[in-house]
Formats: C-alpha cells, sequence, structure tokens
C-alpha cells in the first residue's frame, strides 16, 4: 500500500508567519484531491528512503551470514570469535544515541552520508582482512556508523504528519526487511566462488557507495518543507537554512523559546547538550514506560530466535534446511506486515499505544504456544504469526518514542530505541544460556514471561496520546 503524500501535508496551509517559510508553487493544488508538484516530490523523497533501507539491509545481509567461516578461516578461537563478534553490539550501545544527537544537531542529510560512507569502508576493510586486527577494526567502524535505518527513520518522523508516521515508517521496514530476504541468497551464491567472501565485501560495499548517491540525490528540499513546518506549529526553534542538509530551515520562535539566531550562537556543542538534557527529561517522565515496554518486548523476541533452530532440531527433529525455508517464510511475513499497516490504523483510528497493547498480548500468546507445540507443524504456525505481531509492535513502539518526544531530537530518540534493543542483544545470550539448561523451551517460555510483563506495563499505566495536538503521551 503507498503512502499517501496528499497535498494537505505536502503544502500546509498558509497562516501567521508562513508566508517567508514557505512560498506557493505554481499549479500545486490545482484541483480538489489533486495532488501537487510539492506532494509528488514528497511521494519520490519517501521511495527514496525506502529504497536506501533496501539497499542497506540488501548488503548487510549479503555479509553478515558469512562472518563466521571468515574468523574461523583466520584461525581465531571460539573465545577470540566471541568477543569480536560481541564488540558490534556493544560499540551499537555506545553510539546509537549520540550518533542520533548528531544528526539533530547537523542535519539528516550530512550525517546520513557519513554513516552511509564510513559503514561502506569498514566492510571494505572486512573484505581485505586477512588478520584479526583488520577484521576487528573493520567491526568497530560498522558497529559506530552503522545507524542508516535509524536516521532515515527520524527523517521519516520529520517529513510525514503524525497519523501517517507509522504507515511510513512501516513500509520503510518492510523495504528493508525484502533486502534482508534477498541478501543472504544472494551472498550464499557469490561464497561458492574463489576468494567468495572478498567478492562478497566489495560488492557489499560497492551497494553502500550506491546508497550513498542515492542519499545525496533524493529531493531534500521536500523534508525541510515538512521540518518548517513542524516548527512553525509546535513553536520550535531551528537554525536557519542557508546550510545545506540541515534538519530543519528557519522558522519563528515560539513562547519561551531562543530563537534561530540563539540557536546558531550557541553552536553545535551546547546544541547537541541541550539535546541530550530534553532526552533525559524525556527518559525520568513520560517516556521512561515505553522504553521499559520495548526491552521486554525485545528481549522476549530475541529469546525466541535465540534457539529457534536448535529447539525444533531437538523437539521435533526438524532438519536445518527445513528450518531455513520456515524462516524465509516468516521473514517474508514480517515484511508484508508493513503493508496492513494502513488498514489497521483506520481500523484502530490512529490509536498506536492500543495496537501496541494488542500485538505484544498476541506475541505473548503465540510464545506460549510455540513453546506448548506438541508437533513441528504445529509450533509453525506461532512462529509464523509471530514475524507478523512483532513487526506491528515494533513500528507502534517507535511511534510511541517518537511522541513522546515531540519533534526536538527525534535522532536522539530512535537512537535511544535502538540503544535499548542493543541491551537486549547483550543479554538475551545469557538468559537463553540459562533457560536453555532446564528445556529446550525455556527461552520462548521465557520470552512469554517477558511479554506479559510488558503487557502487564502498559495496562496499568494505560499510555495515550495527549489531546492537545502536541502528540506527547499522557497517562489516564
Amino acid at each position: 500500500m503507498e503512502l499517501r503524500a496528499s497535498a494537505s501535508w505536502a503544502r500546509p496551509q498558509e497562516g501567521p508567519g508562513d508566508a517567508e517559510a514557505e512560498r506557493p508553487e505554481p499549479g500545486a493544488g490545482a484541483g480538489p484531491g489533486t495532488p501537487g508538484p510539492g506532494a509528488l516530490r514528497a511521494a519520490l523523497f519517501l521511495r527514496c528512503l525506502c529504497l536506501v533501507g533496501f539497499l542497506d539491509l540488501f548488503g548487510v545481509s549479503m555479509v553478515v551470514p558469512l562472518l563466521g567461516l571468515h574468523v574461523k578461516s583466520l584461525g581465531a578461537s571460539p573465545t577470540v570469535a566471541g568477543i569480536a563478534g560481541s564488540s558490534y553490539g556493544i560499540l551499537q550501545l555506545l553510539s546509537s544515541t549520540p550518533v542520533g544527537c548528531w544528526s539533530d544537531v547537523i542535519g539528516r542529510r550530512f550525517s546520513l552520508l557519513v554513516c552511509i560512507l564510513c559503514s561502506a569502508l569498514g566492510y571494505l576493510i572486512l573484505g581485505v582482512s586477512t588478520n584479526m586486527f583488520l577484521f576487528v577494526l573493520a567491526r568497530v567502524s560498522v558497529g559506530i556508523f552503522k545507524h542508516t535505518l535509524s536516521i532515515s527513520r527520524a527523517m521519516l518522523s520529520d517529513l510525514v504528519p503524525e497519523k501517517e508516521r507509522p504507515l511510513a515508517i512501516g513500509q520503510l521496514n518492510t523495504a528493508s526487511s525484502v533486502g534482508f530476504i534477498l541478501g543472504p541468497v544472494v551472498g550464499g551464491y557469490l561464497s561458492e566462488l574463489d576468494g567468495g567472501f572478498c567478492l562478497t565485501c566489495f560488492i557489499c560495499f560497492s551497494v553502500f557507495v550506491l546508497n550513498a548517491g542515492l542519499v545525496w540525490l533524493c529531493p531534500w528540499s521536500e523534508a525541510s518543507i515538512r521540518n518548517t513546518r513542524s516548527s512553525l506549529r509546535l513553536g520550535e526553534s531551528r537554525a536557519p537554512s542557508g546550510k545545506t542538509g540541515r534538519a530543519g530551515p528557519e522558522a519563528s520562535p515560539g513562547p519561551g523559546a531562543e530563537g534561530a539566531e540563539g540557536a546558531e550562537a550557541r553552536g553545535p556543542w551546547a546544541e547537541g547538550v541541550a539535546a541530550l538534557q530534553h532526552l533525559r527529561s524525556l527518559v525520568t517522565s513520560e517516556m521512561g514506560d515505553v522504553l521499559l515496554v520495548r526491552l521486554l518486548m525485545a528481549l522476549a523476541v530475541m529469546l525466541y530466535h535465540s534457539n529457534f533452530v536448535l529447539a525444533l532440531e531437538e523437539r521435533f527433529g526438524v532438519r536445518p534446511k527445513v528450518t531455513g525455508h520456515l524462516i524465509s517464510g516468516c521473514s517474508a511475513l514480517g515484511a508484508l506486515a508493513g503493508l496492513t499497516l494502513g488498514p489497521l490504523l483506520r481500523l484502530y483510528r490512529h490509536d498506536c499505544p492500543r495496537l501496541l497493547l494488542h500485538s505484544s498480548s498476541l506475541t505473548c500468546l503465540l510464545l506460549l504456544l510455540f513453546a506448548a507445540a506438541p508437533t513441528a507443524g504445529a509450533a509453525a504456525v506461532p512462529a509464523l504469526l509471530l514475524a507478523f505481531s512483532t513487526a506491528v509492535g515494533r513500528t507502534c513502539i517507535t511511534d510511541l518514542q517518537l511522541a513522546a518526544g515531540g519533534a526536538r531530537a527525534g535522532g536522539a530518540l530512535i537512537g535511544l530505541g535502538q540503544s535499548v534493543t542493543a541491551v537486549g542483544r547483550v543479554v538475551a545470550p545469557l538468559l537463553s544460556g540459562v533457560a536453555q539448561e532446564f528445556s529446550p523451551c525455556g527461552p520462548p517460555s521465557l520470552g512469554a514471561a517477558l511479554a506479559l510483563a510488558a503487557v502487564s506495563i502498559m495496562l496499568l499505566h494505560r499510555l495515550r496520546y495527549g489531546g492537545d495536538g502536541s502528540g506527547r503521551l499522557k497517562s489516564e
């Protein structure tokens, strides 16, 4: 389902102070319900971001399944290989929030280009790595700068109105998931060739360079128009638009705001510190519960995935080849989940917290059914449905984070969410190992318990959108 780029939000109605921020385009809004040139360029920008997400995970998923074999070929011990593998998750945990805040300060375009090019350099070094030092160096570069999808989601939050935001993020997730489905297939074929790993990494490097060119050619003027509208409506101060790739153009200062000149006079470091202080106040207030729910649901899903192949083999004797087909089917269903977000949001009247509550409850139930399944066929049904419920829940929780923070520090908010998910990546293997000592059903059973805790938090606090049009959350 294509995201509607109607003229109503691509070219906002002019109000006091809007005339200088946006000049009307000739031919826009020529007839009722007819999208003007601004709306068409906004739709093109959204498609560009979806293509960026597709190419990003397509390139990454070609290389990631081959990392274990490459580390083994370098002669590393299992312990050293484990430490090298953990370094990526730890670096993601430490860098997600600062990189997101950095994108808020210097602008999405420049930060996205830097992240793509530095990630490309990391994969190029990985392809020529002949020892563990070069391998770790490559993973460090990728671990610090591989935040392209987070910045793309922040850009979508800048561009689209609140009601369209979950659908836009869902479509970006769908495009990325399709890339993750196709990438391992291509990488598997390339790995069979002589020097296959080096060739795969070089192709991944080329895909990232192509992605950087696509970002450079995107119609960023439409993102600036949307940012101007948000800033004027919310009274947020923005820096002047004279710099290429800024996150938002100049806007009139609202009540209590310092104004664009004051923000520019503070400098980027002062702006970054102010954004982090704003983020800290959010975490200690209404957004703390949202982050806790995200952590619990991330742990629940990661525990389920941690021993999925092993559990099916030990419980039902399912061969890895058959399990691989099941995983591909789950990935495809998760990608299709993004296409259903439009009808779901209309059914729920754009009530994302209620949709998150129901999708999380469904995830909890499906984890229990998977853990208690008596046959492989009975386990396959909840496994397929889990791909759908988790994809919907991921989009909703991201939208709630952005709703809690409003228009300010969108990149820092999404980066903080990625840091929370990275905590889950560090903790989940440990919990999975302990739970698996008792039973192959232990990890999904523990995941169901954590999902139940997340559902209980949502029921106790009854998070809803505020009715003042600010997009913030309130407890009823």
